[in-house]
């Protein structure tokens, strides 16, 4: 035992010369390596001066850099408020100034922004008459659907049997048009002619729909005494949502058979025109000119949103100050509508092979995506606050936004940028920033969730000869195309934002 101790500790100093020895290799090998008439033989502390005057380097590359950034952001904020045009032009969210800063990462984009909006709306002076229509001066509609007789098409459809040279001489703009704008005869969405009497009066609306039960009116706050005079405030509702109203709300009905809740008229639309709840949402939402005629001035707003600025200032803010005649927000996340579709299809918003042969129309018909050369700000919009004068050239628009709702999905932000190009120059309007959107409301989550089972499809074969497609929207998808669609290759999209 003592022997084998002994042996143990007589080999302890072997290993350590073994290990000196090896070390003193390595560092003549480095030594050699460094001695290029500045190394010594005993290269090893030079190594460690080198290595620490390295990495002292490279700190003070990273402060600088982030000195760097951060000068850059000042810059950019100072420029803002900048009267020079040269400067300020890295504001204008339409520049590639701006977007090359943006793509960098380094614009910042709050959620909520100041809006500048007036400070009494007492002294809001509303414009005399309505802006001249300068392209299409006359606007009629198709009121009966072109049915077949072959036994495939039965009924009328809200939105009409379009075909597809129809809808392509709808897009060549002449100063007296007809084309399909719903409300065909024996579609449904019909009023009571109670309601049809009221908003007659109305040339000032505020505009909201809730289909389905999904929400319950929310009051709007803010609210001056001129706007509450000058403003009709109408809620479009189905009768299943009437019902559950009614069940979860107060409903007063008035001496002519008005129902209201608070400020809200509610107006009710008979007969469903579609299977899908939110393709029915589109109705009031795209066509308010066709449900209310009168109205000169329209404020749409989300069933799901309460309005907290008032709406005189809203047509100051968004329409009047810059002379526009349509104003939408402008999307957080996307700007091409492609991005926008791929973030419809991870979100199971629809059918996904539905929203691709969709798409690939526009892509053939040469919707190109987003890039800073456009010039619009972006290709999709926030769809849940829009305010219009309803000039003929608007009314238009909402018709023709309407029909590729009505033809192809229900995602509305997906047709908005593809009717806006194919009319070009001669539709104007303003997209003004996000985090003013989000500052016109208070958003409240639905009383449930929403849920189609066509969502879930995965395949077209899976829509064949099956329930789950619609019977009375979206029928272009389902209509044989001119042209080669086999051939189209979508873009590849790359996700922005991990909210998008």
């Amino acid at each position: 035992m003592e022997g084998d101790l002994q042996k143990s500790l007589s080999l302890r100093p072997n290993r350590r010369g073994d290990r000196n020895n090896q070390t003193a290799s390595d560092k003549d090998s480095e030594a050699g390596f460094l001695s290029s008439g500045w190394a010594s033989q005993d290269g090893y502390p030079v190594k460690i001066v080198w290595r620490k005057g390295f990495i002292q380097l490279v700190l003070v590359a990273g402060i600088l850099w982030m000195l760097l950034i951060l000068v850059a952001l000042l810059f950019h904020i100072w420029s803002c408020q900048s009267t020079v045009s040269f400067l300020s032009v890295m504001c204008n969210k339409e520049s590639k100034v701006y977007y090359m800063l943006d793509t960098m990462g380094l614009v910042s984009k709050p959620h909520r922004c100041p809006i500048p909006v007036a400070n009494n709306p007492d002294k809001i002076i509303i414009p005399n008459g309505r802006t001249s229509d300068k392209i299409v001066k006359k606007l009629s509609y198709v009121m009966e659907d072109e049915i077949s007789h072959n036994g495939s098409q039965s009924s009328p459809l809200f939105g009409g049997h379009i075909s597809w040279k129809q809808r392509e001489e709808s897009f060549k703009l002449k100063s007296n048009m007809k084309v399909h704008c719903g409300f065909i005869q024996g579609g449904g969405a019909d009023m009571d002619p109670v309601d049809i009497k009221y908003v007659k009066k109305c040339k000032f609306v505020v505009a909201s729909g809730i289909f389905d039960g999904y929400d319950l009116p929310h009051q709007p706050s803010n609210i001056s005494d001129r706007s509450k005079k000058l403003f009709c405030f109408l809620m479009a509702v189905d009768e299943v949502s009437l019902k559950f109203i009614r069940e979860n709300a107060t409903v007063k009905v008035d001496n002519d058979g008005g129902k209201w809740v608070g400020i809200w008229r509610l107006i009710l639309l008979k007969h469903p025109p579609y299977d899908e709840p939110r393709r029915n949402g589109k109705v009031p939402k795209i066509l308010t000119h066709r449900m209310f005629p009168e109205a000169q001035y329209s404020i749409w707003i989300d069933g799901k949103m309460e309005l907290i600025v008032d709406p005189l200032l809203m047509l100051e803010r968004y329409l009047w100050r810059g002379k526009h005649s349509f104003a939408i927000a402008q999307h957080k996340h996307h700007r091409s509508i492609y991005e926008e579709a791929d973030a419809n299809k991870r979100r199971k918003r629809y059918a996904r092979p539905l929203i691709d042969l969709h798409m690939k129309i526009y892509y053939y018909e040469g919707m190109k995506e987003w890039n800073p050369k456009k010039r619009t700000a972006s290709d999709v919009p926030e769809g849940a606050i829009i305010l219009r004068e309803h000039t003929a050239m608007n009314d238009l628009f909402s018709c023709l936004w309407f029909n590729e709702v009505h033809l192809f999905t229900p995602r509305d932000q997906l047709s908005f940028g593809y009717v806006a190009y194919r009319l070009g120059e001669s539709f104007n309007f303003f997209m003004f920033p996000n985090c003013e959107y989000n500052s016109l409301f208070v958003l409240h989550p639905h009383t449930r969730e929403h849920s189609s089972p066509i969502e879930w499809v995965k395949r077209l074969d899976e829509l064949k000869n099956s329930n789950l497609r619609e019977t009375r929207g979206g029928l272009g998808l389902f209509t044989p195309y001119p042209g080669n669609l086999k051939s189209v290759v979508l873009p590849n999209v790359t996700r922005t934002s991990k909210a998008g």
